[in-house]
């Protein structure tokens, strides 16, 4: 098979399309002919030497794709040569061929086409386990994502939008804040003014129950500020920095919860397992496609032996949603 490999860390000139060993189906695995992928943050950051690869994980960036099944492991059952999938990754999907647990399989959601599928199962996966799962938004509360327009924030305010949150969102662009608020956000913020307070006066002074944060340590004071009393602040990324100080009294004041909380080193199988939160994904937001309520945001497409300048246009800024990588 093809695939993306890096020759040493650095940037996206380390990256090339090289011949390597197919990849065989373990007992409890397939393989999958990969149609697409997508770019996430994290795969610019494994580039770098920033996110280590969990052991026995590919060491082939992508964490996610979308494909049909070409080989069925020992003890797979409810799955066929030729189905038309998508699945959540620990590595392996910027290639032609990857093997899979068969739990991080995922049909394909009704009205997405299988190319745009391939950029569905991480954003989903992450959203679903942090915002719903672990901080347990409701109906009738109050979500802030940072971020809006990312490939993460442009599916968290659809979701949490369908599940009957009030949505605020930010941006760094007025083109983008419309984006957020033609995607469904009831409030819209520019990160450059005091998000904490601009959503306060948008809330009458009540905040937000539950933030989903991307930039970790510069954003830290500004979202325990934005937090309701009884909030919870769900951590996901580290581009503002990975050191910041807690005022441990103002989280007491709010009985905030504080949560940081990664994808990739989760199990396959068992408690707060990769198998556990697809099939949540699968019962719970996959039939919001279906129904049109949610949509796959493409922003622009790649060949996959073009993922090199995939991640340089990511890295450029002013993406909304995701970019793909698609086999030809």
């Amino acid at each position: 098979m093809w695939a993306i490999t890096v020759a040493e860390y650095g940037g996206p000139e380390q990256m090339s399309w090289t011949e390597v060993p197919d990849p065989v189906a373990g007992p409890g695995e397939v393989v999958l002919d990969v149609v697409s992928s997508a770019v996430n943050r994290a795969d610019l950051l494994q580039v770098q030497g920033n996110y280590p690869v969990p052991p026995g994980a590919s060491e082939i960036l992508g964490l996610e794709c979308a494909g049909r099944v070409a080989e069925l492991g020992e003890g797979v059952t409810g799955w066929s040569v030729g189905d038309e999938v998508c699945a959540l990754l620990a590595g392996g999907g910027y290639a032609t061929k990857v093997a899979v647990p068969a739990p991080q399989l995922l049909p394909v959601p009704g009205g997405v086409s299988l190319e745009e599928a391939g950029g569905l199962p991480e954003v989903a996966c992450t959203v679903w386990s942090n915002v719903f799962l672990e901080g347990r938004l409701a109906e009738g509360e109050t979500f802030l994502v940072q971020g809006g327009s990312s490939g993460i924030g442009t599916h968290a305010i659809q979701v949490a939008k369908a599940f009957g949150a009030r949505v605020a969102a930010t941006a760094g662009h007025a083109d983008r804040l419309q984006f957020c608020r033609d995607l469904g956000a009831d409030i819209v913020i520019d990160y450059h003014d005091d998000i904490a307070e601009e959503l306060k006066k948008a809330t009458d002074g009540h905040g937000a129950d539950v933030i989903l944060d991307n930039m970790g340590a510069k954003g830290l004071a500004g979202n325990l500020s934005a937090l309701a009393r009884d909030g919870r602040l769900m951590i996901i990324g580290m581009q503002g920095g990975v050191k910041a100080e807690l005022n441990i009294g103002a989280l007491l004041a709010k009985r905030g919860h504080v949560s940081a909380m990664g994808l990739r080193g989760r199990p396959v199988d068992g408690p707060h397992s990769k198998a556990e939160i697809v099939t949540g994904v699968r019962d719970n937001v996959w039939p919001l496609f279906a129904e049109g309520r949610v949509k796959p945001v493409v922003f622009e497409r790649f060949a996959m032996s073009d993922a090199a300048d995939a991640h340089r246009r990511l890295d450029a800024g002013g993406v909304t949603g995701k970019l793909l990588l698609v086999n030809s």
